[in-house]
């Protein structure tokens, strides 16, 4: 359940920053980050949130190895073209440059997420997000009841105060997207 402990001295408690595993509903792949002074109360907490919503815990690896550490970069396609954004990301270190519809997708190496994220300031084009994630390399389809647990687990899980950030592998497309959040 656990990778990559690092230990934080905050406040006089000393908070641990732990990535657990866990499957949602139609076997989709979680990383849960967290940062907690106290790791049991944790994940009892979340195997409880997960059970509630159609998911469970897994062991150490059963999941990570669905991810890949890249940094992800993510710009509005009204900032620039193809082209522009290709000739800036690629220059820099990026790795991919995706179309994901209205946006552009960056992925890099960490190492190169900053000159990269630098390369486009400089050329004055501001992301919508950029952050160092666990990018899926590839995607879980949900729909109907799969895709109302998937977001409500979501949901509960980020609203929870250790949850830093929750990384999955699913996709639920636009329309049911809005079906669901519509019926909640």
């Amino acid at each position: 359940t656990l990778v990559n402990p690092e230990i934080i001295n905050k406040e006089g408690e000393q908070y641990e920053e732990v990535n657990f595993e866990g499957y949602g509903p139609g076997g989709v792949g979680m990383i849960i980050q967290v940062v907690s002074a106290n790791r049991n109360r944790v994940v009892s907490e979340l195997r409880h949130l997960m059970g509630r919503h159609g998911g469970n815990m897994a062991e150490t690896g059963a999941v990570g190895w669905m991810f890949s550490r890249k940094g992800q970069i993510v710009v509005p396609k009204e900032l620039a073209n193809e082209d522009k954004m290709l000739s800036i990301v690629l220059d820099a270190g990026a790795e991919d440059l995706r179309d994901d519809g209205s946006t552009w997708e960056v992925l890099a190496p960490p190492e190169a997420f900053e000159p990269v994220r630098g390369a486009l300031d400089k050329a004055g084009i501001k992301p919508e997000s950029a952050e160092v994630a666990w990018v899926p390399q590839n995607y879980v389809k949900l729909t109907g009841s799969q895709a109302q647990q998937m977001i409500r687990l979501i949901e509960g899980l980020e609203e929870h105060d250790d949850v830093q950030h929750v990384f999955a592998n699913f996709d639920i497309d636009e329309k049911e997207m809005q079906s669901v959040m519509a019926a909640s």
